[in-house]
């Protein structure tokens, strides 16, 4: 039986769970795949911590070079996160002639190209399947198993901390704050979430699906990214009363008008697949010109199903599938073509809106006037009733419309005299 060492750099939640693993269903992997695991060293900045594990002695370093100059590791994890130090670390495993396995979307979305370019050079491979939905394995999905497919579009819920946020808000009928600060309790939202509720984690996840699928590269930062920090729970509301649900959603989209990328708040009709994916879960909608649409769904993050998908590179590294797989495949980040992608403003669609307003006579008159004379027409609207302070709110639903139209139409709107507050507004998707 073949032996294969492996290091491991980062003793987190996901590298506590991957070391958890090799540990101690070691033998259960051999018998599954042939291949004897051995965790031969572990890195890690803190030797001191606690940790809900029993390390072997011997197995603990601080020290990266411990990894580096040893000739019998074959592979290193990095499971460190962030960018730079993360970086530099992947880099040096590479120079040393090891594999990667890494979990880091931030890193693979921002520096990916680079990084596979370097690990090409020096004939290894890097796998990441952890690095997008955790333990649902839909980056092996895109590239392997549709491969046959031109796809046509990739729609995901792929971050749990909004999707609890989100779900919770309409559940509980509480504020984005309450429901931030269970999140937070639950273990779901880390203490600084910004990367997650303002959209950029999901931005990262699309990026990797987005070259793994349309192959093409593409500037990480012409990706339209917004988050859901300004959803209120009122709107989650009017939005379930005219048949919707609002959800954070990454969508990529093919067409003869070019490659949309954009991550934001969305309103889908109860019927759509993702419409029931609540609470901390997953879920990504790929269309293929082939197969139609597959709905992929799980749990997205924490310790047991990241650090599965981690040892699931591990086996396709020691079994020789990842280097077939990196050295063959076109449609990975730095060998695809680069493509622009469509600016945001040129996205056509329909739109809610929620005005507040001063209710008096003339109201809707000006503001219909306004959307108007920017070509956009109204499909529904109804009046609410107050729900304290300034205004009435009034819910508008429009026709299919230019963005940059509509976002021209909505800076006339706000300058009105009958408008007391900027207007809320969310992309609907179908």
């Amino acid at each position: 039986m073949t032996e294969f060492n492996v290091g491991l750099i980062g003793v987190g939640t996901v590298g506590t769970g991957v070391a958890r693993i090799l540990l101690q269903q070691g033998n259960e992997l051999a018998e599954r795949t042939g291949v004897k695991f051995r965790l031969k060293r572990i890195v890690d900045v803190d030797l001191q911590r606690e940790r809900d594990l029993v390390i072997p002695e011997g197995l603990l370093t601080d020290n990266l070079d411990d990894v580096l100059r040893d000739d019998e590791i074959t592979c290193g994890v990095e499971l460190v996160g962030g960018v730079n130090a993360a970086r530099e670390i992947v880099e040096k495993l590479i120079d040393a002639g090891k594999s990667v396995v890494t979990a880091n979307k931030a890193l693979l979305a921002e520096a990916g190209s680079a990084i596979l370019a370097r690990a090409a050079k020096q004939g290894v491979s890097v796998a990441f399947e952890a690095s997008v939905c955790a333990g649902v394995p839909i980056v092996r999905a895109v590239r392997d198993g549709l491969v046959a497919d031109r796809l046509e579009s990739i729609v995901g819920i792929v971050n749990g901390t909004a999707n609890f946020i989100l779900t919770h808000m309409k559940e509980q009928q509480v504020s984005y704050e309450e429901a931030l600060i269970l999140a937070q309790e639950l273990g779901y939202a880390e203490a600084d979430p910004t990367l997650d509720v303002g959209g950029v984690d999901s931005a990262h996840k699309l990026a990797i699906l987005a070259q793994l699928g349309f192959g093409v590269d593409f500037d990480f930062k012409d990706i339209s990214v917004e988050g859901i920090t300004q959803i209120e729970v009122g709107d989650i509301q009017y939005a379930r009363e005219l048949g919707y649900e609002i959800k954070l959603l990454a969508i990529g989209r093919q067409g003869d008008a070019g490659l949309e990328l954009r991550v934001h708040p969305a309103m889908i009709p109860h019927s759509h697949p993702l419409a029931v994916v609540g609470g901390p879960m997953n879920a990504v909608l790929v269309t293929g010109d082939n197969v139609g649409p597959l709905l992929f769904q799980g749990q997205g993050a924490g310790e047991r199903c990241t650090a599965s998908a981690v040892v699931s590179d591990l086996v396709d590294v020691a079994l020789g599938k990842a280097k077939v797989t990196f050295d063959n495949f076109g449609f990975l980040p730095g060998r695809n073509r680069p493509q622009k992608l469509r600016p945001i403003d040129e996205h056509r669609g329909n739109y809610y809106l929620r005005f507040t307003a001063v209710d008096q006579p003339g109201v809707l008159a000006q503001i219909a006037g306004c959307l108007g004379r920017h070509d956009i027409s109204i499909l529904s609207v109804v009046q609410k009733e107050a729900r304290g302070g300034k205004g009435v709110p009034i819910v508008m639903m429009t026709d299919e419309a230019k963005e940059a139209d509509f976002r021209n139409a909505l800076e006339e709107i706000d300058r009105l005299d009958c408008i007391h507050a900027q207007t809320v507004w969310i992309r609907v998707e179908r």
